[in-house]
């Protein structure tokens, strides 16, 4: 096959695709993900051609786009996804809503049907012209830098500018809508730059330097204080500042909270971890927090999944921020570029550390057991938990989704010591794990770990399939309650009863995993011992692994707003538990 490269060398002119594909191959980009169509087929022609690139075909857009994400924030370079027009293009919406919100950096390609045909009753236009709609309209809200590349050699200046937007604090989507003609155009190529270092991450100029008053203001009131909480945040991972953020916590003797998304950025073994903050945490964050002079926020503005419950401690406790943009709550606020500010802010304080005051540590809030009825059919979620913890390697990522098992893995499963462990808390929305999972382990080549619920399968599910056919290295865990339990379980305590409308009738879907792709390890997990023999096995192969295991749709989750009715089934007297509901409050989680 004659590579993209080649080609580039001995043509003064080249496709428009062409000289894209080779330009993402400098920028370090390894695969493109997404599905294909009549409107985009000339950018997966010169994906085929170009060595340096993989192209992954997807069932669906929306995974295809969770592909590009999982690959972005396992990597830290630019994702990159590609669809056709019409109805594939929208299907990419809700995933780059993800990706805007929860700030990675993923490149949109899209498809778009020819010039000369915008206008003209042309299938699937969205040029905004003759009583269609506006695509670039449409994309805008939920990208850093969305354009249409009407004349092909434009494409020389809106690419960079593409790569940049998305890569720039606040990091996020970027789209290129690519008319079909405009693919196919010839264009002459620029002269060549030394191409960039992939593994060197980008710096850009729009990262702000560090006020001095403010360094100085907040080092001073971390050196005075005497108990210091930090609430570290995944800004902390896109900016792989972890040894930073271990050095700070040393100095200042501080206790480390993490927010759901961010487990993996601080030892969940140290003895400065605290737990999680928010609502699936953990009780010690809140004591530890009543206790501080000051809460340190890293990398993250605490939005309510990370602040539920902290609230009224946060408003009588000094708040510093450190990170590219300002806090939810009030506070003094450092921002520029995370890892300068952190190494800034440790320089000036005292090189010997602190000791760190004792806490209780990141215990488990009990979860309800599931009636005596239930017990021998199904495997308590904090079982199976302790089954994935057991046979999780050290280097695995983990993918967790939306629900009750999201929920208790995020408050049980403690992060693998040297992987990525992911929550989607900026859209989240179900089934985004299943194409994130896949991008993560095609893009690494570690075991990856996807954590998911049986109403998560069923809309995004089938991208096993993808698995299957890339060989990902990726072990499926589904926990199935036969129900959309988390629904279930609100229409029951804030609604009055349950509907039938969550719950389903039951189905073996190990057996209909096996029974659809013959080569895959799929297997239904009876209890926690089967489970992780399960899933230890899976760990010994080179491709993907299936497992299901039976789970009770009336266990309560460690998820706050549930708590108070937590307390009520365990109380042996009915009364509610005064603290949990007056103390901590109530918490609108949608």
């Amino acid at each position: 096959m004659t590579s993209t490269t080649s080609n580039l060398r001995e043509a003064q002119t080249v496709r428009l695709v062409d000289h894209l594909v080779a330009e993402l191959a400098r920028a370090g980009v390894t695969h493109v993900f997404g599905v294909g169509g009549a409107n985009i087929e000339d950018l997966y022609d010169a994906v085929h051609r170009c060595d340096a690139v993989r192209g992954v075909v997807a069932k669906h857009e929306f995974s295809a786009v969770t592909m590009a994400d999982g690959y972005a924030r396992t990597t830290r370079r630019i994702g990159v996804v590609a669809a056709t027009s019409g109805g594939g293009a929208m299907n990419l919406l809700p995933g780059l809503a993800e990706a805007h919100a929860s700030r990675v950096p993923v490149l949109a390609l899209v498809g778009q049907p020819p010039t000369g045909q915008e206008g003209r009753g042309a299938f699937q236009d969205s040029s905004g012209k003759a009583g269609s709609f506006d695509a670039g309209e449409v994309f805008a809200p939920v990208s850093r830098f969305c354009a249409r590349v009407d004349d092909a050699d434009a494409l020389v200046e809106l690419l960079p500018r593409a790569v940049a937007a998305a890569q720039a604090d606040p990091r996020g989507p970027a789209v290129l809508l690519l008319p079909k003609d405009v693919q196919q155009a010839r264009i002459r190529v620029p002269g060549r730059r030394v191409a960039p270092d992939p593994r060197v991450p980008v710096r850009t100029a729009s990262a702000a330097r560090l006020d001095q008053a403010t360094l100085t203001t907040v080092a001073d009131t971390l050196r005075e204080a005497g108990r210091v909480l930090v609430i570290a945040g995944e800004e902390l991972a896109a900016a792989d500042a972890r040894t930073e953020l271990a050095e700070l916590a040393r100095r200042l003797g501080a206790w480390v909270a993490v927010t759901p998304d961010a487990k993996d950025v601080f030892d969940n073994h140290d003895p400065h971890f605290a737990g999680v903050a928010g609502v699936m945490g953990h009780a010690n964050v809140e004591e530890c927090l009543r206790r501080a002079d000051v809460c340190l926020l890293v990398g993250t503005r605490l939005p309510l999944l990370a602040r539920g419950g902290l609230d009224r401690a946060l408003a009588t406790t000094d708040v510093v921020c450190l990170g590219p943009e300002p806090p939810f709550v009030a506070g003094t606020a450092l921002k520029g570029n995370l890892r300068d500010a952190l190494r800034a802010v440790t320089a000036r304080l005292p090189s010997h550390p602190r000791p760190c005051p004792p806490h209780a540590g990141p215990l488990p809030t009990p979860m309800s057991s599931p009636p005596p009825q239930a017990r021998g059919r199904t495997i308590p979620c904090a079982q199976a938990l302790a089954a994935v913890e057991a046979a999780l390697p050290e280097a695995a990522h983990v993918f967790v989704d939306a629900g009750n098992a999201g929920a208790g893995a995020v408050h049980l499963l403690p992060a693998p010591r040297r992987g990525r462990f992911v929550v989607a808390v900026g859209m989240g929305g179900m089934g985004y794990t299943f194409g994130a999972g896949i991008g993560a382990a095609l893009a690494t080549g570690r075991r990856t770990y996807v954590l998911a619920g049986d109403g998560a399968f069923f809309m995004h599910g089938m991208e096993v399939h993808t698995a299957v056919e890339y060989a990902a290295p990726v072990t499926f865990v589904i926990f199935n309650n036969n129900a959309h339990a988390m629904c279930a379980l609100r229409e029951e305590f804030f609604q009055g009863g349950v509907r039938n409308d969550d719950r389903f009738a039951r189905t073996e879907l190990a057996a209909g995993v096996a029974a659809a792709f013959p080569s895959l390890d799929a297997t239904g997990a009876g209890d926690a011992a089967q489970l992780r023999t399960a899933l230890l096995r899976g760990n010994a192969g080179d491709g993907p692994a299936f497992v299901a295991v039976d789970c009770d749709p009336r266990e309560i989750p460690p998820f706050l707003p549930f708590r108070s009715f937590t307390d009520l089934t365990e109380s042996t007297n009915g009364a509610e538990n005064k603290e949990s509901s007056d103390e901590r409050g109530t918490v609108h989680v949608g």
